[in-house]
């Protein structure tokens, strides 16, 4: 769905309780019923009633009539808006612009951000966004749709003790996921989009006037920047990490310098990882097949995991590992998992 934030400034506070109530029922409820809307907002039931209406007339809730009850649901719009509204409430963010990316699809001239957004899996939106100064960022959202999340809640039970896990949870966790390893990299010097703010399923994060590789279609030295990202794979693997989705999707190109960044961190895995060798090889196979295709390179030198590994210290506990410190900044392995197996599963070998 496409954000429209056109409302935002004239959604009153108790309309913004009455939201944030549906959201907190949703952690127990697929539909929240009324008298637990009615609850948790602290309102009086025939103001919430009307404010139901208002909101769902918006396409912020939906309206959900079952055989036990009638109850709503929170929408993507719904939850865009309590995420806009937190960044806003912290200054972060004061304005909503154009959307300059879907997914891989996106041919904006100008798109600095280009992410994965595979149909059955994770939807990724970006759009340009403002700061009180007009500074103008970029506002990522994760949508994980319905439609996959019951087809995996068919295949495993994912969420433990938490069945009633909406999508809407999983699409915050991969936001706090790419967040908390865009922040441990942006720190630790690699080649990143500095990150500034996160919330909900969303992440504010510096524009960079960039093109996705996809767009080069020719270069003076391929092997120069051949080399550079291999080095990149192999600098990842040494601090603990692997990419996951190195393309030339998510690898963008700078106007001025010419330097690759790298973005999209939600499939984002550890060298630990069971499937960490298949994740590797696959990175390093994205960038060789896409060089000799598009530039007629090829080159016989490529990292190879076992080795990147034994030159990076291995599996060495002394070893300092990004992976570690993600864990250790509050993104845990329990999360990981669950991520993992919800919006990455069809992508296993």
């Amino acid at each position: 769905m496409k954000l429209d934030a056109t409302d935002l400034r004239y959604i009153t506070s108790d309309e913004f309780r009455v939201l944030t109530a549906v959201e907190m029922g949703s952690k127990n409820h697929e539909v929240v019923p009324i008298v637990l809307i009615v609850q948790i907002s602290g309102l009086r039931s025939g103001g919430v009633n009307k404010i139901l209406g208002s909101l769902a007339k918006r396409s912020l809730i939906a309206k959900v009539q079952n055989s036990k009850y009638d109850g709503y649901r929170l929408t993507y719009g719904g939850y865009d808006y309590l995420a806009m509204r937190a960044l806003s409430k912290r200054d972060s963010m004061y304005s909503v612009g154009n959307q300059i990316g879907v997914g891989k699809e996106s041919g904006t001239a100008i798109t600095p951000l280009i992410v994965d957004a595979s149909p059955d899996t994770l939807h990724q939106d970006i759009y340009i966004v403002a700061d009180s100064e007009g500074k103008e960022m970029v506002l990522k959202l994760h949508r994980l749709g319905r439609i996959s999340f019951r087809a995996i809640k068919e295949k495993r039970d994912y969420m433990g003790k938490r069945k009633s896990a909406s999508w809407m949870y999983m699409s915050r966790l991969a936001a706090q996921k790419e967040w908390a390893f865009m922040k441990v990299l942006h720190e630790h010097h690699f080649p990143v989009p500095r990150p500034i703010d996160q919330a909900r399923h969303t992440i504010l994060m510096e524009f960079i006037d960039a093109y996705p590789l996809r767009q080069v279609a020719e270069l003076p030295s391929p092997g120069r920047l051949y080399s550079t990202l291999m080095d990149l794979i192999v600098r990842f693997a040494h601090a603990g990490l692997i990419h996951g989705d190195f393309n030339e999707f998510n690898i963008l190109i700078r106007r001025e310098s010419g330097e690759p960044v790298v973005i999209d961190f939600p499939q984002m895995v550890s060298t630990s990882h069971v499937n960490a060798e298949y994740y590797f090889n696959r990175d390093v196979e994205c960038i060789r097949t896409f060089f000799r295709r598009r530039f007629n390179y090829e080159s016989k030198l490529y990292p190879r995991f076992k080795n990147t590994l034994k030159e990076g210290g291995g599996r060495d506990e002394d070893a300092f590992r990004l992976d570690v410190v993600v864990a250790a900044s509050g993104f845990k392995k329990t999360e990981q998992k669950t991520l993992e197996e919800a919006s990455c599963w069809a992508h296993y070998p």
